[in-house]
């Protein structure tokens, strides 16, 4: 599958056209689920962008889920809004739209896809064992030994910018992604495409677990 986790468009010079074209292509190679970003809830065309998106092939999740079957497993597919509109209660808000979109599924893999990577310790809270996350643009400027240098939300030397972060049972993937906002220069900091693996195998208690790998 593919997903996308929001800011296919830039709210200061709207766009959609190269995004919904991208994703009526790449429906075609497998199923593509996406969220919305910051720049699509700031936009004000969010409900505009989702009905073509659909239309184009998307799964578009806004705070629900999917399930997935493969053979006998299943996993949850959830994704959120992210919180722009509710700045003042972005944690309370994200819980509750966690919550509507996984309900009771205790037992079932949860992967979730929302924007915003330096909320992993709600991700944590809610038991998700995969995020996939974006938002932070890898720090714009990456320095070698230090990482991102700057990204939205999280100011100055950033702790979640890229790669795969791990606490407890919860597993966070970001993406530096593809483009700019208001920045048009990205340094020692290349656009990425994230592929990652999901694999199972059996803890010693003989329960259901997963390895995520990631490049």
């Amino acid at each position: 599958m593919i997903v996308i986790t929001g800011d296919i468009i830039d709210s200061r010079r709207y766009d959609e056209k190269p995004s919904v074209e991208l994703v009526k292509n790449i429906s075609k190679i497998a199923p593509v689920y996406y969220v919305p970003g910051n720049h699509e809830m700031r936009s004000g065309k969010v409900l505009s962008l989702q009905k073509k998106l659909e239309s184009a092939g998307a799964r578009v999740l806004r705070n629900e889920s999917k399930t997935i079957k493969i053979g006998t497993e299943e996993i949850l597919i959830a994704g959120i809004d992210d919180p722009y509109l509710n700045q003042k209660k972005e944690s309370a808000v994200m819980n509750y739209e966690i919550n509507k979109a996984v309900g009771n599924s205790k037992n079932t893999y949860k992967i979730l896809l929302s924007h915003r990577p330096e909320k992993f310790p709600i991700y944590i809270k809610n038991n998700i064992d995969l995020t996939f996350s974006g938002h932070a643009h890898g720090g714009q400027v990456r320095l070698p030994f230090v990482g991102g240098v700057i990204a939205p939300n999280q100011g100055w030397f950033p702790k979640y910018t890229s790669g795969k972060h791990e606490k407890g049972n919860s597993t966070m993937v970001i993406s530096r992604g593809l483009g700019n906002s208001l920045a048009p220069l990205r340094i020692f900091n290349r656009p990425e495409i994230v592929v990652a693996t999901l694999k199972k195998y059996f803890a010693k208690q003989n329960i259901s677990k997963s390895l995520i790998t990631s490049h």
